[in-house]
C-alpha cells in the first residue's frame, strides 16, 4: 500500500509507532539508517533529517558536512520482528545537501533519474530478481564459521533440507512488510538458498532487493545461523548470484512483461545493449574480488554469450508461456548496489534499443561455455583490476555515470 505524509502521521497513532528508521545506502549499496521518533516526523517531511556524510563510505570524498534524508511515504513498511506494542517502521529516504540539491552520490536518486530517462524515450522496465545466499553454522561464541547448515542439494527437501523453515520465514516475514516473493527452494551448494521475486518497477525492485538482504540475515540469526551473500563462500562449491530478469514495455502499458510480438526488435536491441555494455558495467555489477573467483564456474557466465535454454550463459531469453519476452542476465552477484545496477541495465539497454543493436547469434547448440567458445567469444573481465580498468575506459560508463560514483569504485 503506498501511502502520503498525512496517512503516514495517522498511521503512526493508529498502529503505535515508536520508531521510525529512515533508510538509505552508501554508495557500495550497504544499508544505513537513523532512527527518529513519531513527533519528529512532520519535521523530517518538510526539512529532512541530518547525518553525518563524512563517516559515510564513498560520501566522505565529496562531502564532510552534514547531508539530509528525506522520508519517502510510498516505502513505508513494519519491521515485523520488531515489538507488537511500540511499533518499529522503515521508511526509504533521499539524500539532499544542505542546500536541497539532490546528492550525487546517493544511488537511489541515480536510479529514479535513469527510470524517468527512459520513460522520455518512451518505454518503462520491469524488474524480476532471485537472490542466492548460503547459511552457515555459529560456533559457541555465536560467531559465524564456514560451516554450511546442511549438506542438501538442488530442490532437496527436508530433513537434508535444513533451511526450510527459514526460507519459509523469510518469505511470510516479506509478505508482512508488502513484499511478495514468488518461490524459494534449496540450491545446489550446501546450505545454500535461493528466493525469487514478482516483477516489479525498478525502483521497488531495489528497495526489495535491499530489504531482503535485511530480512535474511535477521531471520537467519533469530534461527542461530549466519546468512552469507558472499559471491564465494566456499571454495570448489557454487557462488551466489543476483539474476536479474528485464522487461521492456512501451510507457503507459501495465507493469508485466511485453507480449507484444510487434516489440520483439525492440525487446532485443535491449538485450544487445546490455549484452554490448555488459564489459564496462562488470566493476559495478560485480563489485569485490571475490566476485570473480565465482565468474566462469558452477555455471555463472563468463562469456559474452546468449542462449535462449542455457543456463550458463550470460542472458538467457527464455521461451514462456503466452510468448513473454524477458532477459535474465546471470553474471551480478548479490553484493552489487541494486540501485547502481538497475539504472545501469537501463542506460544500457536503452542504449542498444537507440542505436537499434542486434544479438549475435545464439549458442544453444552448446550444452556449456567450452573451451571453443571462448576462444569465440569476448569474456568478462577476469579480475576486479580489469574490471576497474575497462570501466575507467568506457565511454558508455562515463557518460552515464557520476564522475563520484566511479571513483568511489575505482579508489575503492
Amino acid at each position: 500500500m503506498k501511502y502520503s505524509k498525512d496517512e503516514v502521521i495517522q498511521y503512526m497513532q493508529e498502529e503505535d509507532v515508536k520508531f521510525i528508521r529512515l533508510a538509505f545506502s552508501d554508495v557500495f549499496g550497504n544499508q544505513k539508517n537513523i532512527a527518529i521518533m513519531p513527533d519528529e516526523l512532520p519535521h523530517a517531511f518538510e526539512y529532512g533529517i541530518p547525518f553525518d556524510a563524512a563517516a559515510i563510505p564513498g560520501f566522505s570524498e565529496i562531502s564532510d558536512g552534514d547531508l539530509f534524508l528525506h522520508p519517502e511515504p510510498d516505502t513505508l513498511m513494519p519491521l515485523p520482528w520488531r515489538p507488537e506494542h511500540g511499533r518499529v517502521v522503515q521508511m526509504m529516504s533521499t539524500i539532499t545537501s544542505p542546500d536541497g540539491a539532490p546528492f550525487v552520490s546517493d544511488t537511489r536518486s541515480y536510479l529514479r533519474k535513469a527510470i524517468s530517462f527512459a520513460a522520455e524515450k518512451g518505454y518503462t522496465f520491469t524488474i524480476g530478481q532471485e537472490m542466492e545466499f548460503y547459511l552457515f553454522k555459529l560456533d559457541e561464541t555465536g560467531k559465524p564459521t564456514s560451516i554450511p547448515c546442511d549438506e542438501a542439494g538442488y530442490m532437496d527437501i527436508a530433513p537434508e533440507d535444513r533451511g526450510e523453515n527459514v526460507r519459509r520465514e523469510i518469505c511470510l516475514t516479506l509478505e508482512q512488510m508488502g513484499i511478495r516473493p514468488v518461490s524459494s527452494h534449496h540450491e545446489e551448494g550446501p546450505g545454500q538458498n535461493v528466493v525469487d521475486f514478482r516483477f516489479a518497477d525498478p525502483l521497488f525492485a531495489a528497495d526489495h532487493a535491499q530489504v531482503f538482504k535485511r530480512v535474511v540475515k535477521t531471520v537467519a540469526a533469530r534461527n542461530g545461523l549466519s546468512a552469507s551473500f558472499s559471491p564465494k563462500p566456499l571454495e570448489n562449491m557454487p557462488g551466489n548470484g543476483f539474476r536479474i530478469h528485464l522487461s521492456l514495455n512501451p510507457v503507459g502499458l501495465s507493469l508485466t512483461p511485453s507480449t507484444s510480438p510487434t516489440e520483439s526488435h525492440t525487446f532485443l536491441s535491449m538485450a544487445a545493449g546490455i549484452l554490448a555494455n555488459i564489459r564496462a558495467m562488470t566493476l559495478l555489477l560485480n563489485p569485490s574480488r571475490e566476485s570473480y573467483l565465482r565468474l566462469g564456474n558452477h555455471k555463472a557466465p563468463r562469456t559474452l554469450s546468449w542462449s535462449k535454454d542455457r543456463r550458463s550463459h550470460l542472458i538467457r531469453i527464455p521461451t514462456v508461456p503466452g510468448n513473454t519476452m524477458c532477459a535474465e542476465l546471470r553474471s551480478p552477484d548479490p553484493l552489487a548496489n541494486p540501485y547502481l545496477a538497475l539504472a545501469l541495465l537501463i542506460y544500457a539497454g536503452i542504449d542498444g534499443v537507440e542505436k537499434k543493436l542486434m544479438l549475435p547469434e545464439a549458442a544453444d547448440a552448446l550444452p556449456s561455455v567450452s573451451d571453443a567458445l571462448l576462444r569465440q567469444c569476448e569474456a568478462l573481465p577476469a579480475s576486479y583490476a580489469e574490471a576497474c580498468d575497462v570501466a575507467a575506459s568506457s565511454a558508455f560508463i562515463n557518460a552515464v555515470l557520476p564522475k563520484e560514483i566511479l571513483s568511489a569504485y575505482l579508489h575503492r
